[in-house]
């Protein structure tokens, strides 16, 4: 089967360019519940450091690469919860970087990476709820100053689309962006690249999911009738991916996959009895940290393990999922902006307890 070549949205997203290319007006789903994939990875990463395959923590723990946001951002920030309730910035990115990698994006001589799929995901105190806040990638944003891995300095910059603030600055800078956006101080930050995803399903065993409607995407090949069906690691990743199968082809529809597949696989790995085999949970684990980047806090199995046991208490079944509430660009109809005031009332929600007004909730972009 040929994989989806990856463009982010209904035209080629790595360009930023604007007018052309036909208006989307689709209309996905209003609500969505759903978890991103590296929180199903937090709780694989908890299973397997309770015990069962301990001996092997070493190899697990040189697997995750950490990133130092705090050192990278300075104080220049938004305040901390003053609660002990925690923010998370959840990228999923699609890097081309490796053999590996390169075959998922379609081939080709396309470089870099970009931010996939992103959430801000809020964990309020007491940490028995949480709430998860889809940014959709083709989201038109500016771009604070942001300082470089090399130590260089990129100026800020309107009407930057959003999944390429990764890829020309960084994860630093798309965690910068996020709080200049929202107002939000982001506490931890999770990556899990294509290969990851991938990897991960397949050690699983498959992901069943209900497709919702037939889905016949000629980009990728992807060939789905409505109903059940166990998708393969690859697979997996071409539904997620689909745009040209789903909806009107745009980033917007993408979303409610996204996060109906994440609950899917979540709920097939919390069925599964990983602690009477070692030899599966060693598999998962190292599936999911080969591909995981973390901020340094979390960087290693043990920070990880304890902020995964710290949220217990939390039902991914009941999560809040809510893509956040854009309007299509004047200029560009092909593009996203944030939707005001609706925009600016989720973000302050998130700022105060997580309680998201039902008027927060309303996308124009989407009909909601």
């Amino acid at each position: 089967m040929s994989h989806d070549a990856m463009t982010p949205g209904p035209r080629d997203s790595r360009s930023t360019s604007h007018g052309g290319g036909r208006n989307r007006r689709g209309t996905p789903r209003k609500r969505r519940r759903g978890l991103k994939i590296t929180l199903s990875v937090v709780l694989v990463l908890l299973l397997a450091a309770g015990g069962t395959v301990w001996w092997l923590y070493s190899q697990l723990d040189k697997n995750i690469k950490g990133v130092d946001i705090n050192k990278a951002l300075g104080d220049d920030r938004p305040e901390k919860l003053p609660t002990s309730g925690q923010n998370l910035l959840v990228l999923g990115s699609d890097s081309r970087a490796g053999a590996e990698n390169k075959a998922l994006g379609g081939g080709g001589s396309v470089g870099g990476a970009r931010s996939d799929t992103a959430m801000v995901v809020h964990i309020p105190e007491g940490r028995s709820r949480a709430v998860a806040v889809s940014i959709p990638r083709d989201t038109l944003v500016t771009r604070p100053e942001c300082t470089k891995a090399d130590g260089s300095t990129t100026p800020s910059a309107n009407r930057v689309m959003f999944n390429s603030v990764y890829s020309q600055v960084g994860p630093a800078c798309v965690v910068k962006t996020v709080e200049k956006m929202s107002g939000v101080r982001i506490d931890h930050y999770l990556e899990i690249n294509f290969a990851g995803f991938k990897d991960l399903v397949d050690a699983i065993g498959g992901v069943t999911v209900d497709v919702p409607q037939d889905i016949h995407d000629t980009s990728s090949g992807l060939d789905l009738t409505a109903g059940p069906h166990k998708l393969d690691g690859t697979q997996s990743l071409s539904y997620v991916r689909t745009r040209h199968g789903i909806g009107d082809g745009s980033d917007l529809g993408r979303i409610g996959l996204q996060q109906q597949f994440l609950l899917a696989l979540l709920s097939e790995v919390k069925s599964q009895d990983l602690l009477s085999s070692p030899t599966d949970s060693y598999k998962i684990a190292n599936s999911a940290t080969k591909s995981l980047t973390t901020d340094s806090g979390l960087a290693s199995l043990k920070s990880l393990a304890e902020f995964a046991r710290s949220m217990n208490g939390v039902d991914p079944s009941t999560m809040e999922t809510i893509m956040l509430p854009v309007v299509y660009d004047k200029q560009d109809p092909n593009r996203v902006v944030a939707a005001q005031p609706q925009a600016g009332d989720l973000w302050k929600a998130i700022r105060k307890d997580g309680t998201i007004p039902e008027s927060a909730k309303k996308s124009p972009a989407t009909g909601g």
